[in-house]
């Protein structure tokens, strides 16, 4: 089998060479270990040191274009390079990439198709981090997993193993992060996923983080990306939920508004409410039908990904 190892990166000149000198060289049932680094417009000495260090090959973006960007050029990369397993690891020494063995073992005994790294599966290995960081990550991390019907406990770590059939299938959008995508993406195309427990530095040793600048504006687009991904995913119940919320809420004023008149033969002074429930109902009627029309444009979306998958296997073969 063939690795592709990933590493997107973007001005991690300190730490890019050691990440990259710590890959193991042998893997027992690999035949091939190919390093890949992805410059993300990098202004320092990023791409020096990833020569310097042996990288076999590295693609650079003309500006920074944001980690999804990276990601998804990255596994369009390693697919063109024949990779059997593609696995994502960040350039910034939090993860250890001595764990790249344990992290496939599953893809390659053919019991999964995506494999993710948990920093909170195991107590002892739970990584020391600012308690707004964790508190956000449990968010995330129990949102992804309501959405998708499987427990995880990481959702937001980056390092990952691909199974060449899970990368084809993978179709992402998100411009700015693509973890909780991802795992909704795999999850809908019926890919396996798994988690192993690793141990990961709970802060970087030098700089900040290129993602997670600031909590509030990650968290504001990590939830724009998930909630575009349910809509394309399921646009029945993302736009037929919220049309019933609507038409209830309508319909039952109104119906409070019937038995008041029928009471005391009078409205005033809840008219405006009578002009409220009007606006419920026709907008939930209308979300209800737009509900419809979603879920058979989702019907065609399943059948050009599926085409689209084809011609990336095509092409790759």
């Amino acid at each position: 089998m063939k690795i592709v190892v990933q590493i997107p990166a973007f001005n991690e000149e300190k730490t890019i060479f050691e990440v990259i000198n710590k890959i193991p060289k042998k893997i027992l049932g690999i035949k091939e270990i190919i390093i890949l680094v992805i410059d993300d417009g990098s202004k320092d000495n990023t791409v020096c040191e990833a020569r310097k260090a042996g990288a076999d090959k590295i693609v650079s973006h003309q500006f920074n274009k944001g980690l999804g960007v990276a990601f998804r050029t990255g596994i369009n990369e390693a697919l063109k390079a024949g990779a059997d397993i593609i696995v994502n690891i960040d350039a910034d020494m939090q993860f250890n990439p001595k764990d790249i063995p344990k992290l496939i073992v599953p893809i390659v005994n053919g019991n999964a198709d995506l494999v993710t790294c948990t920093r909170f599966k195991e107590k002892s290995k739970t990584p020391k981090m600012p308690l707004v960081k964790k508190f956000g990550n449990s968010i995330f991390t129990a949102i992804i997993s309501w959405l998708a019907g499987q427990k995880f406990t990481d959702t937001q770590c980056g390092f990952r193993a691909y199974s060449r059939e899970c990368a084809l299938r993978l179709n992402l959008f998100g411009k700015h992060t693509y973890t909780q995508e991802a795992l909704l993406d795999a999850v809908e195309k019926g890919m396996r996923i798994t988690e192993i427990s690793c141990t990961v530095k709970g802060q970087r040793e030098h700089g900040k983080s290129k993602v997670v600048e600031n909590w509030f504006a990650y968290s504001i687009k990590a939830l724009l990306i998930i909630t575009r991904s349910i809509r394309d995913h399921k646009p029945l119940k993302f736009f037929g939920a919220i049309g019933v919320l609507l038409f209830a809420i309508g319909i039952t004023s109104a119906l409070w508004l019937w038995i008041r008149l029928m009471l005391k033969h009078k409205i005033d002074p809840y008219l405006w409410v009578a002009y409220a429930d009007v606006i419920l109902v026709v907008l939930g009627f209308l979300l209800l039908i737009l509900a419809l029309l979603a879920d058979m444009n989702d019907r065609q979306r399943k059948t050009q990904e599926e085409i689209l998958y084809k011609i990336k296997k095509k092409e790759i073969e």
